[in-house]
């Protein structure tokens, strides 16, 4: 199904209508979605980091049908963005940072301090034919009740690796509020047979207790079946598609590669606490870079994807030079 749409182009002294073909909002898509995902190095296929400063993320998505969504929510979306389908989206994550050396008691104050992040997200999905549009709210904490020395030092155990050792120095328990706005642009470039490339260009805004932020970016895709999702999902902040897809053919993949910026006014896990003085903290950078590749899978209904991740120092005493990790999701349809 499309729309028509028509223009006046001045031939002369004759105006001709010449009529464009609009694509018309997506279905709607009765499908539930629940993902799975883990960003660290032990799932990364380059070495060059160990455990620390970013050294784990741990999130457990849901993406409800498009037919679930609260009426009062599914027309504040189409009177904001205009018409397209809606979904609601859940997710429970875990973030653990530390600082390099993880076998002292008391760490280098010029470090990263170590911290636990453990929160939910909900939010609204807004798709169109080429856009996607997602406003959400995160409520977590930060501290000892997030649980970061208990999942780390038990991961540890259960391997017999040595425990992190510097736990207690961590930020301190307080409640974290965030607040996301993201918008993802889907551009087909050309077509070579039935292989695909498309571009998606992203805009983001966060502001919170936690980090706030901006970022833009754009991820390149080559493959089949590109009209399926909006790329890759990561755990944020990072340059994401996020877990609602839709398989356009019965098998789809595509390669990508991205790139994104960041301007940091402020990042809780590197400025210190929120609402404590005299809490650990370093040096944060304002601006800070990513690059990331990867390759997606979707058959049978399910999505599977791999991305690997290099990031540009995001403090002044990091060490190591780029900082790279892997990150695996796992999402299916039901």
């Amino acid at each position: 199904m499309w729309r028509i749409a028509g223009v006046m182009v001045v031939l002369g002294p004759v105006a001709v209508a010449v009529p464009l073909a609009l694509a018309a909002p997506p279905a709607a898509d009765p499908a539930s979605i629940v993902t799975l995902q883990i960003e660290n190095d032990a799932v990364s296929t380059y070495r060059g980091t160990s455990d620390f400063y970013y050294t784990s993320g741990l999130r457990l998505g849901y993406v409800s049908p498009t037919t679930a969504v609260p009426a009062f929510l599914a027309e504040f979306g189409r009177n904001i963005w205009g018409d397209g389908t809606q979904r609601i989206s859940v997710n429970l994550s875990q973030s653990i940072f530390s600082p390099r050396n993880t076998q002292v008691r008391s760490p280098d104050p010029r470090d990263r301090p170590y911290a636990g992040y453990l929160h939910a997200d909900a939010a609204l999905i807004h798709d169109t034919a080429d856009t996607r549009t997602t406003l959400g709210v995160s409520l977590g904490i930060v501290g000892p009740s997030a649980l970061g020395e208990q999942v780390q030092n038990g991961f540890h155990n259960a391997i017999g690796d040595t425990p992190n050792r510097g736990w207690k120095s961590q930020l301190k328990d307080e409640p974290a509020v965030e607040i996301l706005l993201e918008q993802t642009y889907r551009i087909p470039v050309t077509r070579f047979g039935s292989v695909e490339i498309d571009v998606l260009p992203a805009l983001t805004a966060g502001i919170g207790t936690v980090r706030d932020y901006v970022q833009a970016g754009g991820t390149v895709r080559f493959g089949q079946g590109l009209g399926s999702d909006f790329g890759a999902p990561r755990i944020r902040p990072a340059l994401s598609g996020g877990d609602a897809y839709t398989p356009n053919r019965s098998f789809a993949w595509y390669v990508f590669a991205g790139l994104d910026g960041q301007a940091v006014a402020r990042d809780m896990f590197l400025d210190g606490s929120t609402f404590r003085a005299n809490s650990a903290h370093t040096t944060k950078r304002f601006f800070i870079g990513e690059a990331q590749a990867g390759l997606a899978v979707m058959a049978y209904g399910v999505r599977l994807t791999y991305t690997h991740v290099f990031q540009t120092p995001s403090f002044d005493r990091q060490r190591s030079g780029l900082f790279n990790f892997g990150s695996v999701a796992l999402s299916a349809r039901f």
